[in-house]
């Protein structure tokens, strides 16, 4: 990733959360996004609403893209973690506006059963889910979010272990 001072870049990072769900056997809930055609595995984020703190975000984020709210907080990133999109899909999808987004990373410990999971509770983001072991993650998603994706598995992937009993 290129600093704003290299770039030239003036325009400001969207800020948003991150949700790391883990579920009972240490593994990562991931959705394929519904809005572009192929597979495109991420785990769910969103933008934070004016007044809302992250954590207040991470949970209607949660509730909004995965339906549920049973869920444990146990973590959150210590830092704000940055990635930019690409120019044409920064302007598609903000008309330019942001560069790309800055994350305050969450995890939660899944509480429910598979389910209590709703893609349809809200306006669905993606068309399909699946729990994948945190190993996989980085492999899965688009290039431009796996920067981030390997430091939040370095962070909160302690995490994503199954409990016992």
């Amino acid at each position: 990733m290129t600093s704003d001072l290299e770039a030239g870049e003036t325009r400001p990072y969207r800020p948003c959360v991150g949700i790391m769900l883990i579920n009972a056997a240490g593994r990562v809930f991931v959705g394929n996004r519904n809005d572009v055609d192929g597979d495109h595995w991420q785990m769910p984020q969103g933008g934070i609403d004016d007044g809302e703190t992250p954590e207040q975000a991470a949970w209607r984020e949660l509730a909004e893209e995965v339906g549920t709210d049973k869920a444990v907080l146990l973590g959150e990133s210590r830092q704000w973690l940055s990635y930019d999109l690409p120019e044409a899909l920064s302007h598609r999808v903000w008309h330019g506006r942001f560069r790309g987004q800055t994350q305050r990373w969450f995890a939660f410990r899944f509480t429910g059963d598979d389910g209590d999971i709703d893609l349809d509770a809200h306006k669905a983001e993606f068309e399909a889910w699946r729990w994948a072991a945190p190993a996989e993650l980085i492999d899965m998603t688009i290039g431009f979010k796996r920067g981030v994706y390997q430091r939040v598995i370095e962070e909160l992937g302690r995490f994503a272990v199954p409990i016992e009993g």
